[in-house]
């Protein structure tokens, strides 16, 4: 992981580093959700984790020569990203009750989370904790970091916050997509772009993941609320 000033590849590099990693989550999702789902699904939506968390590592450090970093907060930005994440959060809870909570079949969510196996309680509340706690932590280093330093080697950074948004949209489309009608898929995935593109703004202005992950973490904690509401009532 690095810190605010990430070694700068050429463009060829950038190009190839995007397109080796910007498709492998949505094939994962795709396979573990709609092309494969059970054993063989969750095998390759493991292997595409792992590609996810190991390939923006292995790349920088070996094809970009870069210096690794726990992307320490020298600038600040902690309480920033918490009343961002606290204002999303929010906005999250709100949006459900009051705009796509009614757009939402109860029953096809519970069908679809016995097919995910996160139909039990605790199983639910084991998931919300990996996804919030680590997951969020890999979308961090991988979106806000590695594909916005790539992206800002091909482009201005205003069109790199975008690009990066976007990238880290589709793959939940998907996702959602599997659990919401294509109505609230499409909100849900507006949300996911502008969370995204705010989260890359905290980067370049920051120069750390952390307050990014911070907000990112409040948001995911309202996300997970209203699964539970829907679940379990």
């Amino acid at each position: 992981m690095a810190n605010g000033t990430p070694a700068r590849p050429n463009r060829a590099s950038a190009l190839i580093a995007l397109l080796l990693l910007a498709p492998v989550p949505t094939i994962g999702v795709t396979c573990a959700m709609f092309v494969m789902p059970g054993p063989v699904g969750r095998v390759v939506f493991t292997i595409a984790k792992i590609w996810l968390v190991a390939f923006p590592a292995v790349w920088y450090l070996a094809v970009e020569r870069g210096t690794p970093s726990w992307s320490p907060i020298r600038r600040g930005g902690l309480a920033t990203g918490a009343a961002v994440g606290l204002f999303m959060g929010g906005a999250v809870v709100v949006s459900y009750w009051w705009i796509i909570g009614h757009m939402v079949d109860p029953d096809a969510v519970r069908r679809a989370a016995v097919t995910m196996e996160l139909s039990s309680p605790v199983w639910f509340l084991l998931a919300a904790a990996g996804w919030t706690l680590v997951n969020s932590v890999v979308e961090e280093y991988v979106y806000r970091w590695f594909v916005l330093s790539e992206l800002r080697v091909l482009m201005a950074d205003a069109a790199a916050v975008l690009g990066s948004a976007a990238i880290f949209t589709v793959h939940h489309v998907v996702a959602v997509s599997f659990y919401l009608d294509p109505l609230p898929t499409l909100l849900g995935s507006v949300g996911v772009f502008t969370g995204g593109a705010i989260w890359s703004w905290l980067y370049l202005r920051y120069g750390s993941i952390w307050p990014g992950w911070i907000s990112h973490v409040l948001v995911d904690v309202a996300v997970f609320a209203v699964g539970w509401h829907l679940l379990f009532g």
